[in-house]
């Protein structure tokens, strides 16, 4: 199976996120062609959650996990960390006081 690049999966997901009405920015840009993609989710309470892509060995899928919930600052502190590990790291933050994230939708989960 072909893998999109990063920045084509990047751009699909925020046209998908802006026909939601879900404010998104790009914090981070990483490597165009590979790099990682984290998602945080901002509620505007203080309160986020950040994504990370996990890979299944035993069924050979991709799913979204989550990498921290909490405090906002704390998961900033979680992300900043993560991009000292990985320079060619993608952040992308989204607005959502119901926490929606649209990455169980079909063509994002998988």
């Amino acid at each position: 199976m072909t893998r999109l690049t990063a920045d084509f999966w990047v751009g699909a997901y925020i046209a998908r996120l802006q026909q939601a009405n879900i404010p998104v920015f790009v914090t981070k840009k990483g490597d165009a062609t590979a790099g990682a993609v984290l998602v945080k989710v901002n509620t505007l309470d203080g309160h986020a959650r950040a994504f990370q892509r996990s890979f299944d060995p035993i069924s050979g899928k991709r799913t979204w996990v989550v990498l921290a919930e909490g405090c906002e600052a704390d998961v900033d502190t979680i992300l900043l960390r993560q991009q000292g590990v990985d320079p060619d790291l993608w952040i992308i933050e989204l607005e959502d006081r119901q926490g929606r994230h649209l990455l169980d939708e079909t063509g994002l989960s998988n």
